[in-house]
């Protein structure tokens, strides 16, 4: 009987998660998978050797060889052959950075997250300081918490919400990549909200919030190119 797969640790999500070329014709589109790209991340970015890569991720050395070197040789075709470039899937799960001070909800609560600014919506989800949390229980609250995001950027929040256990995620503007992230965490995205916070969750218990198809945000000037607004292990 095979072993079974090592589930691969990743430290987060990716800020960027499709290239595209500019090809006329309809190009191929190659899949990295996250495991591949944390490899990439970890070795050819942060210049780490491949026994501190497969520490950081919690598998074999040869398994990051094999892993790395898979994830090369998609990166040169895509380059050279002219073919699309999508991450998405595999088998990993969220390094387990989530805040003791974040308390685990019940088996049976959904935990309702909202970028949180004095009671207010948040506007612009990469620069979230704070999220309040909102458990609820046959559509009835039972615990309330706000929480620090400690600073952390687009892709990093998404891991970090993931690792919450978030399963709803009430923002104002986000931005085309971390809805990506939001997607691969398993995590519904109501965007594009704004007022007060309490009231929001409470529309969206009752069943009239809308969850708004482009929940992007119409300025720029942060870093990405598009206006801001479940795979893996199981665990």
């Amino acid at each position: 009987m095979p072993r079974p797969k090592r589930c691969r640790q990743i430290g987060g999500y990716p800020e960027y998660w499709n290239f595209y070329t500019d090809s006329e014709e309809e190009p191929i589109t190659i899949m990295l998978s996250l495991e591949e790209y944390e490899t990439i991340r970890l070795i050819d970015l942060l210049h780490k050797t491949q026994e501190e890569c497969a520490l950081e991720m919690d598998i074999s050395r040869t398994t990051v060889t094999a892993i790395y070197n898979s994830a090369r040789q998609k990166l040169a075709d895509a380059l050279v052959n002219g073919k699309n470039l999508v991450i998405s899937g595999g088998d990993y799960r969220l390094s387990p950075d989530i805040s003791t001070n974040i308390k685990k909800k019940g088996n049976d609560n959904m935990r309702i997250a909202v970028t949180y600014d004095n009671g207010e919506i948040f506007q612009h989800f990469g620069k979230t300081e704070e999220f309040k949390f909102y458990d609820a229980e046959n559509s009835n609250i039972v615990n309330e918490q706000v929480v620090s995001t400690n600073g952390q950027g687009h892709g990093a929040l998404a891991g970090f919400l993931k690792n919450a256990e978030v399963d709803v995620l009430i923002c104002g503007g986000i931005g085309g990549g971390a809805q990506m992230a939001m997607r691969e965490a398993g995590i519904r995205l109501y965007g594009r909200n704004s007022g007060n916070a309490d009231e929001a969750v409470k529309a969206f218990l009752s069943n009239t919030l809308v969850q708004n198809d482009n929940p992007t945000c119409d300025h720029h000037g942060h870093g990405e190119e598009h206006s801001c607004g479940s795979h893996g292990c199981k665990h």
